[in-house]
């Protein structure tokens, strides 16, 4: 069994809009903007982070803008509602607040016991905030958002898949435990992990195939602290019959990807290095950065993203 991995590193979806987006995760959640970059197999399109002060992991929704996307249709075999944690007592602040910011989806419900408040993306993503006492992560306070209110990072997401069998034992062998079931979904969680440590399995038989647009989840991450703990992780991935990439320099972490039972893509990303790497922690996301091999292009893909205005 795996033991290096202590929950989720990073979610990454799919947009229309740079800009809705942008303004979406900064000016209505709160997140900050922790880089500005591109997509490394297609620089023409943005990948945006957004997160915690510092992009610690476990708090990191990430986007590719892809201007005139289809919209994304859900379905089986995809991640369906990403979770982030609030403090205790924060949700009627959040409901007011996205309420008055026209935010679609909103509905209350309690689900494994926790307070739950569902709302729409901006192309029709389904996340949560989930009520979590003693959380102890510190989320971005800026501007009308108080420490007590504010996101903290990711509780973790929902895989809607057409049999949850198969996916189940692969998250027993990435160290997670059943810890339990409600109608059709089964949770999961790893003892003592980084907080964004829970993944839901929801199944559903009757579902058609998702397909994927504008609001789908691209991959979902998993954490590890380093290198050496990822070469662990792959092989042993390897040697029990994933197919799993080489490992892959995403410049902020090191990646490897591989294809669930369920048809959900999971990547392992590092820790390190971490989004200060190019950047001090006071302008976190403010330059846009490429990545080397795109440097010497920097004026004609400048030329092609979409200007934001923060």
């Amino acid at each position: 069994m795996i033991t290096q991995i202590k929950g989720l590193h990073h979610v990454t979806s799919m947009a229309a809009q740079a800009q809705q987006n942008n303004d979406f995760f900064t000016k209505k959640l709160g997140l900050r903007r922790v880089k500005k970059t591109v997509n490394f197999d297609a620089p023409e399109v943005y990948h945006l982070y957004y997160g915690d002060e510092f992009g610690t992991p476990g708090s990191v929704m990430t986007y590719f803008p892809f201007p005139n996307i289809v919209q994304g249709q859900q379905g089986a075999g995809e991640v369906g509602e990403t979770y982030f944690t609030v403090p205790r007592g924060a949700l009627e602040f959040w409901k007011d607040r996205l309420v008055a910011q026209n935010v679609s989806g909103l509905s209350e419900s309690e689900v494994f016991g926790e307070k739950r408040l569902r709302f729409d993306g901006p192309d029709r993503d389904a996340f949560s905030l989930v009520e979590i006492d003693n959380d102890g992560r510190a989320g971005w306070q800026h501007g009308d958002i108080a420490a007590s209110e504010a996101i903290q990072g990711f509780r973790g997401a929902s895989l809607r898949l057409k049999d949850s069998g198969a996916t189940g034992e692969l998250l027993r062998f990435m160290g997670y435990e059943q810890v339990d079931r409600q109608g059709n979904h089964t949770r999961f969680a790893i003892p003592g992990g980084n907080g964004a440590d829970v993944i839901d399995l929801e199944a559903v038989p009757e579902a058609d195939a998702a397909r994927q647009g504008a609001g789908s989840v691209h991959h979902i991450a998993f954490a590890v602290e380093d290198r050496a703990a990822q070469l662990e992780v792959r092989k042993a991935l390897l040697d029990t019959g994933y197919q799993v990439t080489p490992v892959i320099d995403r410049d902020y972490f090191w990646a490897i990807y591989f294809r669930t039972p369920g048809g959900v893509l999971f990547e392992v990303a590092t820790n390190e290095p971490g989004f200060d790497r190019d950047e001090d922690v006071a302008h976190l996301g403010e330059s846009l950065k490429l990545p080397s091999r795109y440097e010497q292009h920097r004026e004609e893909i400048a030329q092609l993203l979409e200007p934001i205005t923060d």
